[in-house]
């Protein structure tokens, strides 16, 4: 009998939350078809947009959180890997081997233990947050049910109130019905209306201390590592000294050959080459203040004669006796290479101009002209011997000013071409003193 009486009860449970559903549904249709008011409450709908917009941004973050976590294992595992790939060719008898392998534990340690933090201070805090959201949409979901059982509870009553035929027994009913679903639905909107505003303001300080925490853990790492590489990089330098004489040499790309440069090797190997035993003065400091100013204008010379100033380079299908356009001389007739014409040539102009010392230029017929050079200034880092003669010869400390390729096609990867400042500032003639020189084995100046 106790059973069936539970089934009772459960068949009975059953059919009134059926019945509900269908009450609902036709309620909600009857609302969209204008056929029905529904209850409308503005600042509570803004809250709503609140918490799903809070919900959205706090799952967001969590997700990266999770793969900046993610990328951190993949640091500690390559990290892990490329110091054991130093132990192992770290020989037995080099010295610094046994404190290279301290170093290397606890450079794991050190990221294991940031990872922990990470995950402690961080992802299970994110998880805490999140874990209030689901309880309170389910609320919300509720409420709204709730709404709409309200709203029915009340059209049915204003409808047996306005009936032409009253029946006092339903409307008494009904009307119980309907401060019973009011009194319901009244108690959940004000917990909501109170937790929802509270919730969605704590996200600031959420916020706040999230950040800070990874903020926190990722400075002090930091911190710890660059001691641990600095521990590692003395190692590395006392086994350079007992080691000196087998120093690495840095090489340059390797570059093609092209026509430019062959008919650069021809001009320079002729009388324009530069004369033997010249020693460069000491190059300046490398500032701007110092430097030659050098500007390359790419646009066709127009006729009537050079601007007052400039000198014409020899393009390098001119012999080297080719006299000058600023000379006001054309360059000889038949000086170009069989196949090529006088129009085919680049019209490139390169004027220059003194120097400027604060702002002020140092004399010159160029006065007032202040514009900087096409380029950049570099510094060598390493020496780099000169494999052909359309190469610069470059030592440690060199400055070079980098120029335009006259044909940017002629420019090989990782090349760049340039004028040594002192050579420069010996000859002053382009022709003479540029070249080209691998980019690897220079660094910008700021």
């Amino acid at each position: 009998m106790a059973e069936m009486g539970s089934k009772g009860v459960t068949a009975g449970k059953i059919a009134s939350n059926v019945q509900k559903k269908l009450t609902r549904a036709q309620e909600k249709v009857l609302q969209k078809l204008g056929k029905a008011d529904e209850t409308k409450d503005e600042q509570f709908e803004q809250c709503v947009q609140n918490f799903n917009k809070q919900l959205t941004e706090g799952t967001r973050l969590q997700k990266d959180l999770r793969t900046y976590l993610a990328s951190v294992k993949a640091m500690h595992e390559a990290s892990k890997k490329l110091n054991e790939c130093l132990q192992e060719v770290y020989e037995p008898d080099w010295p610094g081997r046994d404190e290279a392998n301290k170093i290397a534990e606890n450079n794991d340690l050190l990221w294991m233990d940031y990872h922990q933090k990470l995950v402690d201070q961080a992802l299970l805090t994110m998880d805490t947050y999140l874990g209030q959201f689901p309880d309170i949409k389910s609320r919300i979901a509720k409420r709204g049910r709730k709404l709409v059982d309200y709203d029915s509870a009340r059209h049915h009553y204003e409808s047996l109130q306005t009936a032409k035929k009253k029946d006092e027994a339903k409307i008494a009913k009904a009307e119980e019905e309907l401060i019973k679903a009011q009194k319901v639905f009244e108690e959940m909107n004000v917990d909501l209306q109170e937790e929802l505003p509270s919730l969605w303001n704590s996200r600031v300080g959420f916020y706040v201390n999230t950040f800070q925490s990874i903020a926190g853990l990722e400075e002090n790492f930091h911190k710890e590592m660059s001691k641990l590489n600095q521990n590692l990089n003395d190692v590395l330098v006392g086994l350079e000294k007992q080691h000196g004489s087998n120093t690495f040499t840095v090489k340059a790309q390797p570059r093609k050959k092209s026509k430019l440069f062959s008919r650069l090797r021809r001009k320079k190997n002729s009388d324009n080459a530069p004369a033997k035993g010249n020693k460069s003065p000491s190059p300046p400091d490398g500032s701007p203040a110092a430097t030659p100013e050098i500007r390359v204008n790419h646009e066709p010379e127009p006729a009537g004669g050079a601007t007052p100033g400039a000198t014409l380079p020899k393009s390098p299908s001119q012999p080297a006796e080719a006299s000058e356009v600023a000379g006001g001389t054309q360059p000889a007739a038949g000086a170009q290479e069989p196949g090529e014409t006088a129009s085919s040539l680049p019209a490139v102009v390169v004027e220059t101009f003194p120097a400027t010392v604060n702002g002020t230029v140092e004399g010159g017929s160029g006065a007032g002209r202040l514009d900087l050079p096409p380029g950049f200034m570099f510094k060598a880092q390493h020496d780099y011997t000169a494999t052909d003669t359309d190469e610069l010869q470059l030592k440690a400390g060199d400055v070079v000013l980098v120029i335009p390729f006259q044909n940017p096609e002629e420019q090989d990867e990782g090349w760049l071409m340039g004028v040594k400042e002192s050579d420069w500032n010996q000859h002053k003639e382009l022709e003479k003193c540029r070249g080209v020189f691998p980019e690897n084995f220079t660094e910008r100046v700021p």
